[in-house]
C-alpha cells in the first residue's frame, strides 16, 4: 500500500463468504490507498471493479480491489469508490469523466463549478453527476469530505474527458 498521507482516517470493512458460504467480515482496518493532490485534497480509494457484473468470489482468496492504483476515470466497464477530503480553499482542475457519478457530501460544504454555473453541496446532499465538465472547490473555511462512486459510461463525444489511468490535476499541478 501507499505511504501514509496526511488526511482522514477511514475505516474500511470488506465482507464476503467463507468456503462454506457463511457471510463474514473479510478485512477490517484503515483504508490506506490514498493520494494527495497539489491543492492538498486527499483521495482514498475504497474499492473498484473492472467488470459489470462484478466478480465477488467466495473464500478468503480474493483481490483487494481497494489496493489497486486507478485513475480518476473508473476502469472500463467498472466502478471506482473513493472518499476525498478537500481542505478549506482546495480546488481541482476543470475535468470531465465518461461516467455516472454518485456524489454524497458527508461533511462540510463543497462547490461544483460547471461551464456556466455552480452548485453548492452541504453535508447530507446527494448528486447524480452525468459526465459534465466540472471542478470541485471548497470555498468554505472548514474541510469537506465527499464520497464518490463512479460507474463507467458510454462516451458522450464531448470535449476531452479524463483518460483511463490518468488523474485529475489540481490547478497548482497544471
Amino acid at each position: 500500500m501507499n505511504a501514509k498521507i496526511p488526511g482522514p482516517e477511514l475505516r474500511r470493512i470488506v465482507t464476503g463468504h467463507d468456503q462454506d458460504g457463511i457471510a463474514q467480515v473479510m478485512t477490517d482496518g484503515l483504508a490506506d490507498n490514498a493520494k494527495q493532490s497539489g491543492s492538498g485534497a486527499v483521495s482514498t480509494l475504497i474499492w473498484c471493479t473492472d467488470a459489470t457484473p462484478a466478480n465477488i468470489p467466495i473464500g478468503a482468496d480474493f483481490e483487494d480491489m481497494g489496493a489497486r492504483v486507478v485513475g480518476t476515470q473508473p476502469p472500463p466497464h467498472g466502478s471506482r469508490f473513493a472518499v476525498i477530503e478537500f481542505p478549506a480553499g482546495a480546488p481541482t482542475g476543470m475535468h470531465r469523466t465518461e461516467s455516472i457519478d454518485y456524489v454524497i457530501c458527508l461533511a462540510g460544504e463543497i462547490d461544483m463549478d460547471m461551464d456556466n454555473s455552480t452548485v453548492t453541496m452541504k453535508a447530507g446532499d446527494v448528486m447524480v453527476q452525468r459526465g459534465t465538465n466540472h471542478a470541485w472547490v471548497n470555498r468554505s473555511d472548514a474541510p469537506a469530505r465527499v464520497a464518490f462512486v463512479l460507474l463507467d459510461a458510454t462516451p458522450l463525444g464531448i470535449g476531452e474527458p479524463v483518460q483511463p489511468g490518468a488523474h485529475v490535476l489540481s490547478p497548482k499541478q497544471q
